[in-house]
């Protein structure tokens, strides 16, 4: 008689309908346990287009590859001078993809720090990027458990232009802060290129409809340069990390 396989080593069933629990529970506990080993806490997370490439500016959106690397560089490099000053830092993650997560990755890379990939399997753009720590490149199949781990350690966000991926990340965190139910602490949404994001989105109509309060356009900031970006962002991730780590 042939030996009989105990469950979890049974993979038709594993990957059947009657194991889908089981799938959805392991993505959330293998990266709650690698998080945990690496000690990684606190994240930095950049939205953006997979689509754009520093080598091809047919509509002039090289440079956003270039904002988005130098931006987490400088970032990874305040990671490391906070780590010295409180003890404790964050790290910066993206989807894991090509466009504004590669760039991301690589400039935490060419800072010589770890750096996260969230990826996710897709037919087609998503392939994880060569700047990914190893011990940080997962790879989901659900978008929910995914976008949980996108936020569940992020201190604050950054948001290049994008489609309709990064408009669904953009606005489902902004609805989960504006209903509270992220960590109860300010967390700073950057939004680069004010004139891409008011040409695309009238965010005063949704006021002066009355379908936001007045107050939800401050859940969000435009910057247009580094500079500004950092100085949006640096003071509220040492808030941040130090609200987190003194109710921990």
């Amino acid at each position: 008689m042939a030996k009989i396989s105990k469950a979890y080593s049974d993979q038709e069933f594993i990957n059947s309908k009657d194991a889908r629990t089981l799938r959805i529970l392991s993505e959330y506990l293998q990266p709650e346990a690698k998080f945990k080993f690496n000690h990684i806490n606190h994240t930095v997370v950049f939205f953006g287009s997979a689509r754009i490439s520093p080598d091809n500016n047919k509509f002039g959106t090289a440079e956003y590859y270039n904002i988005a690397k130098n931006f987490s560089y400088e970032l990874s490099n305040y990671s490391k001078e906070l780590k010295k000053e409180i003890g404790d830092t964050f790290y910066i993650c993206t989807g894991g993809g090509p466009g504004i997560m590669e760039a991301a990755n690589r400039g935490a890379h060419e800072a010589g720090v770890k750096t996260i990939g969230l990826n996710i399997s897709l037919p087609f753009e998503q392939v994880p990027n060569p700047y990914i720590s190893e011990e940080l490149n997962f790879e989901f199949h659900y978008f929910f458990t995914r976008k949980l781990w996108l936020l569940y350690h992020a201190k604050a966000l950054v948001v290049f232009p994008g489609g309709f991926g990064t408009l669904d990340e953009l606005f489902e965190a902004l609805t989960l802060i504006q209903t509270e139910k992220l960590a109860k602490y300010n967390m700073p949404v950057l939004l680069y290129d004010s004139n891409y994001w008011n040409d695309l989105i009238n965010f005063q109509k949704l006021l002066d409809m009355g379908m936001i309060s007045p107050e939800d356009l401050k859940l969000f900031r435009f910057f247009n340069s580094i500079e500004e970006g950092l100085d949006i962002v640096k003071p509220e991730l040492k808030r941040n990390i130090k609200i987190v780590n003194n109710t921990l």
